[in-house]
């Protein structure tokens, strides 16, 4: 049995990380409304965006935009990858680089090349110490992203799809050029509830523009007029949307790295109570066998000299 004075300094120990552990979770906490705010204010935009697009693309002569143009025989596929810049989510991260990881396999499985673009310190330091090759890069803001953080990534890649395979477009850092790609594909986070937080895959290039089939109900017609006219607001709208889809993700995933950490949080105090509990039941069991002994001595020594 570990002594009084050991007990006492892991009891010491476990009691200072609580504290720690506590702090995250009421700041978790409080982080996890203003991102639940954030994912419902940008969904209207995000309606009306997609409700503009699908009626210029009724209205637009041809639909041959190279974002909605599939490529013959894709050779590249791009794979956004959206993690955390901080740890103690617990399986937050490890979940997205799962779906990343298996995507990857599937784009081998049909004769494309993955080219890895990444969002958060985690995923980098993830596919670094792999030495697994990204293409690029953006950390810095995944508790608190800005539209501007998605155009950023988003202008780059769009330009690399447009430009596609075989041809080569500049670093968004200047360090050399890098080819084009066939397929844009997103991995992230979805904020479901509190508690449930899902990877998903999505493809954003080539986009995917539904038509209303047989006996399926068409939305009603917003009786638009388009200026300088929808094949040009097409044109200039759809990286817009791809820009839209992807800030959309990382709202999305702020929301679920700050329920991942709060549930993670939590759990890590609990844990801590309980183990603080247990301690202390064992340095008194440790310290009242010591005073029995102490006074069995007494009492010993005391009919010695009686004796």
């Amino acid at each position: 049995m570990a002594s009084i004075r050991e007990l006492r300094s892991r009891i010491r120990s476990v009691q200072s990380t609580k504290k720690i552990t506590k702090a995250q979770e009421l700041i978790a906490t409080s982080r996890i409304t203003k991102a639940q705010s954030r994912v419902a204010a940008a969904k209207p935009y995000s309606d009306e965006m997609t409700a503009v697009l699908s009626e210029l693309a009724s209205n637009a002569g041809n639909l041959d935009h190279p974002l909605l143009t599939e490529r013959d025989n894709p050779k590249r596929a791009a794979i956004l990858v959206i993690t955390s810049d901080r740890g103690m989510c617990g399986g937050y991260n490890a979940n997205v680089l799962r779906e990343t990881r298996e995507l990857i396999e599937l784009v081998k499985s049909e004769g494309k090349d993955p080219v890895l673009f990444v969002m958060g310190t985690k995923g980098v330091s993830y596919f670094a110490f792999r030495s697994i090759p990204v293409a690029a890069s953006w950390t810095g803001f995944s508790q608190d992203p800005k539209y501007t953080d998605a155009w950023a990534a988003t202008d780059f890649l769009v330009d690399l799809f447009t430009a596609g395979s075989g041809n080569e477009i500049e670093r968004p850092d200047g360090e050399g050029t890098l080819e084009g790609v066939d397929e844009l594909h997103l991995v992230y986070t979805q904020f479901v509830t509190m508690l449930t937080q899902t990877p998903e895959v999505r493809r954003i290039a080539p986009l995917v523009v539904a038509e209303a089939g047989e006996g399926e109900e068409h939305p009603p017609a917003r009786n638009y007029s388009f200026e300088p006219g929808a094949d040009a607001l097409l044109s200039a709208l759809l990286p817009k949307y791809v820009s839209t889809r992807v800030f959309a993700a990382l709202l999305d995933s702020s929301a679920s790295e700050s329920a991942a950490r709060r549930t993670a949080m939590k759990a890590a105090t609990d844990n801590a109570e309980d183990l603080v509990r247990n301690l202390s039941r064992t340095a008194n069991a440790a310290r009242q066998a010591q005073i029995t002994q102490e006074i069995t001595e007494i009492v010993g020594g005391a009919s010695a000299l009686a004796e």
